[in-house]
């Protein structure tokens, strides 16, 4: 214990500045050295655990990672079935737009010859309304033609007498017919 108290009393006694020297007393130096280099690392080192703080920085660091490639990972199947719900909706667009193309195509090509068909019944009511027509033009053409012929020849051939009693007979026959028909 003396030498414990031996050395704290040295330590008022420092060497002159300009010399320089080891002390050779293990007992006298080392505690001191030692307790001076613990208090400064105690009281600096206090709180700073740079290995835990790294290693657990590094832990959350990984742990973040899987999170998020986990939520990558989701959001890319999530992505994926829906690229392959719109792939199935677009062949399904495709292939009824092809089938609705094919529909209007034969409405269409059925409605044109519906279309063609009244068109043809149209014309030909019209030529057969047009001949019926033209027939009928040259019967009154006819009948007129044959009326004067029948007028010239009548009055070529009748005199007054003649024509007085034709004449005649046609009223008595218009009165008969009106008489049957009252």
């Amino acid at each position: 214990m003396k030498n414990v108290t031996d050395s704290f009393v040295s330590l008022g006694h420092w060497p002159s500045a300009g010399s320089f020297g080891f002390n050779t007393d293990i007992l006298a130096t080392n505690p001191i050295n030692l307790s001076v280099v613990l208090g400064v690392l105690i009281f600096f080192g206090k709180g700073v655990d740079l290995l835990d703080n790294r290693k657990q920085r590094i832990l959350n660091t990984i742990r973040n990672s899987e999170e998020l490639r986990g939520g990558a990972i989701e959001q890319l199947e999530k992505a994926r079935s829906r690229l392959r719900k719109v792939e199935t909706e677009a062949e399904q667009f495709r292939v009824n737009g092809y089938s609705e193309i094919e529909r209007e195509k034969l409405t269409l090509i059925n409605s044109t010859y519906k279309t063609l068909e009244q068109l043809e019944n149209y014309k030909n009511e019209t030529i057969q309304f047009e001949q019926q027509r033209a027939i009928n033009q040259v019967r009154q053409r006819v009948f007129q033609q044959a009326l004067r012929g029948a007028l010239g020849t009548l009055n070529s051939c009748l005199n007054n007498e003649l024509h007085l009693r034709t004449i005649s007979a046609n009223i008595g026959m218009l009165g008969t017919i009106k008489e049957i028909t009252d």
